[in-house]
């Protein structure tokens, strides 16, 4: 392989956002809250929005995301 050619090795985690607004601001929070311990996140994806509910409403809003990253490995 030419040393010109760069690879690079993507990791996808599952997270769970929350919000007490709507599933779009779930996902945000996630992606929000899992920028700041994780570089180059290039991708989220929505897998599975649920919601929990008290008295008849909905009080908390959940977004279960797939985010995608670049891995950097040791070496």
């Amino acid at each position: 392989m030419p040393e010109t050619e760069k690879h690079s090795l993507a990791k996808v985690i599952e997270l769970i956002g929350s919000s007490s607004v709507s599933w779009e601001d779930a996902a945000l929070n996630a992606v929000k809250e899992a920028s700041n311990t994780i570089r180059h996140i290039k991708g989220v994806y929505l897998k599975e929005c649920t919601a929990k509910v008290e008295n008849g409403r909905i009080v908390e809003y959940r977004a279960n995301v797939k985010i995608t990253f670049i891995y950097e490995g040791q070496g």
